[in-house]
């Protein structure tokens, strides 16, 4: 019997080498053209790849459409009016498939899409692990149990969902300083800014500005989550911490007088230190559960199955 982990070890950073030689540069050219037009784009392809790990593994399941005779991940809570960019990934499967059709699983898509949008905004680059397949089925139960952690976690169940995965908590912070790109909505953060001590005032003040206290009023509204540089990718997010300007309950959580406080304080003080140990966080995150060798398919359309 093969042991559970051993999938991952299938992964290889040169599997197209032969056949898909152009699949990272077709990737990256179509990544970069989308982020230049939509900075937020980026943020959002990059946590494509994260709800889609956290949920089955790396297996393109978010990206499948519901059905008749379906329901996908797309409706689940934490994915509804809310994960996006699933045009820019038809996109990109588009100009993969005129290179090469058939060769390259929507689910290395994510993950190449994932650091070319790290890179554009400015971050580190690291080499993808690739040859995972597409998965036949998703699951809006096991997107709905809550293994992706909700904004309104608390600092346990973050590390803890994080571990159910593989991931150390030293991961988990890094990972979450992806937070450093992209906006979430008022909805997400109207309880923090009007009922939490540990906000700084006029951040809080500023912030109810777009977010007014009544529920269903301005619920779609937009924040950075990164007050400071939010189409940067750097550390500017663990500063924010220390300055209580963590827009996210489950942001403001990791520094907070916990045991990940010294992490934040480290990252904040080290743009060097963040930028390889979330390059080597987001290697081992892809690494979760994929389906390799006869598993799976590659799908030609990443919305349904073949």
């Amino acid at each position: 019997m093969l042991f559970i982990g051993s999938s991952s070890a299938q992964l290889s950073t040169n599997f197209y080498d032969k056949s898909c030689p152009k699949v990272l540069s077709t990737v990256k050219s179509a990544v970069e053209s989308v982020v230049a037009k939509e900075k937020r784009m980026g943020a959002s392809l990059l946590r494509l790849h994260f709800h889609d790990c956290f949920v089955q593994g790396c297996d393109g399941s978010i990206l499948l459409d519901d059905t008749s005779s379906f329901t996908g991940e797309k409706t689940a809570l934490p994915n509804n009016n809310s994960v996006r960019g699933f045009n820019v990934v038809d996109n990109i499967k588009s100009k993969v498939e005129a290179v090469c059709p058939g060769v390259v699983s929507c689910a290395d898509i994510l993950a190449i899409a994932a650091r070319d949008s790290v890179v554009t905004l400015g971050g580190p680059s690291w080499k993808v692990k690739l040859g995972r397949r597409d998965s036949k089925s998703a699951s809006l139960s096991a997107a709905n149990s809550g293994v992706i952690p909700p904004p309104t976690s608390t600092l346990n169940n973050l590390i803890n969902r994080f571990q159910a995965r593989g991931l150390s908590a030293k991961d988990m912070v890094v990972l979450s300083g992806a937070h450093t790109i992209g906006q979430a909505r008022c909805t997400l953060f109207r309880a923090r800014i009007y009922n939490e001590s540990n906000i700084d005032t006029s951040f809080a003040r500023t912030r109810q500005g777009m977010c007014p206290r009544t529920v269903g009023s301005g619920d779609n509204n937009l924040a950075p989550l990164d007050v400071q540089t939010p189409n940067n990718f750097d550390n500017s997010y663990y500063k924010n911490l220390i300055n209580k300007k963590g827009l996210l309950h489950s942001d403001q959580i990791l520094y907070n007088g916990g045991s990940t406080d010294s992490l934040i304080e480290s990252y904040s003080k080290s743009p060097n230190s963040f930028n390889s140990d979330f390059a080597a966080a987001m290697i081992k995150m892809g690494d979760i559960s994929p389906l390799t060798g006869s598993s799976g398919e590659i799908r030609k359309n990443c919305r349904r199955p073949n």
